[in-house]
């Protein structure tokens, strides 16, 4: 959890970048987690997928319809909008660090997005139990509309995302120094 001036929760992340709250160190680790994991894949680099905010339990991407990503209809392939989510769900189900995966994952199409049109998915973390985990992730259009829901479940598996024993540890003060 962030803590944050405006009192959000978890369950609420914004759904912009908000200059008014203070991310704490969960958070911090949640947004190198999600730009390792974008730096280690091909996919969202060549979707020209943007990571574009995140903390312990959610994430928000996002990237703008290119031609090839077009069904025959000449709106986006509904198989785009599911990867957009699903990246959205791995960078939160990941955001502690633990490498998890999705193990099962729906979606509902409520609305066509055209050749141009910037997307973006949100991912909630709704509940964690033990290495199981339940989110759901919106998509809307530029506009504001909705046009997918998207309900993942994740697994948390062997190992960590960063090797946290590479990074030097921030230097404290004693109390007698403060």
């Amino acid at each position: 959890m962030y803590n944050k001036l405006n009192e959000r929760s978890i369950k609420d992340p914004p759904s912009i970048k908000y200059k008014d709250y203070v991310m704490n160190d969960a958070d911090k680790l949640a947004q190198k987690v999600a730009r390792k994991m974008l730096s280690d894949e091909g996919t969202g680099p060549a979707w020209g997928l943007s990571y574009d905010d995140g903390g312990e339990g959610w994430a928000q991407v996002s990237f703008r319809v290119k031609a090839d990503m077009l069904n025959g209809h000449g709106t986006i392939h509904g198989g785009m909008l599911f990867a957009l989510a699903d990246t959205a769900l791995a960078y939160a189900c990941n955001s502690r660090n633990n490498r998890t995966v999705a193990q099962q994952a729906s979606i509902a199409f409520l609305s066509p997005v055209e050749m141009g049109e910037k997307v973006m998915a949100t991912a909630r973390e709704e509940a964690l139990q033990g290495r199981s985990g339940v989110y759901n992730v919106k998509l809307t259009g530029e506009d504001g509309r909705t046009v997918a829901t998207f309900q993942g479940l994740s697994r948390a598996i062997r190992g960590h995302v960063i090797d946290l024993s590479k990074i030097p540890l921030p230097k404290t003060k004693n109390k007698k120094d403060a």
